[in-house]
């Protein structure tokens, strides 16, 4: 799945939640920080007009990275960027994509 398909539902199914026991508005703004996490991180944009472009799509790895980052941040209900405490499935899958290294 592209990230840029994965929906609030996919996210709730991930998190093993039942109808009822969350709302959309809860879980979208949780997605919409993970993927942009992700752009951060690895310097790769969520989506371009531009279809020479290479956007969060063209990476299917980054749909666990996605759903782990939502987990963590539902199950914590914080949110935390602290690169040193990252996930390291996501720190690794992250790192194997990154474009904007110094």
């Amino acid at each position: 799945m592209k990230v840029s398909e994965i929906t609030a539902t996919n996210v709730a199914g991930y998190l093993k939640l039942e109808a009822g026991e969350y709302s959309t508005t809860d879980i979208t703004p949780i997605l919409t920080a993970a993927k942009n996490f992700i752009s951060s991180y690895t310097g790769i944009p969520i989506t371009s007009t531009d279809t020479t472009v290479i956007t969060l799509d063209n990476y299917e790895d980054f749909y666990i990275v996605v759903m782990v980052l939502c987990q963590d941040m539902y199950d914590n209900r914080s949110l935390y960027v602290d690169k040193s405490n990252l996930n390291k499935v996501v720190d690794t899958i992250l790192g194997m994509h990154c474009i904007n290294l110094l």
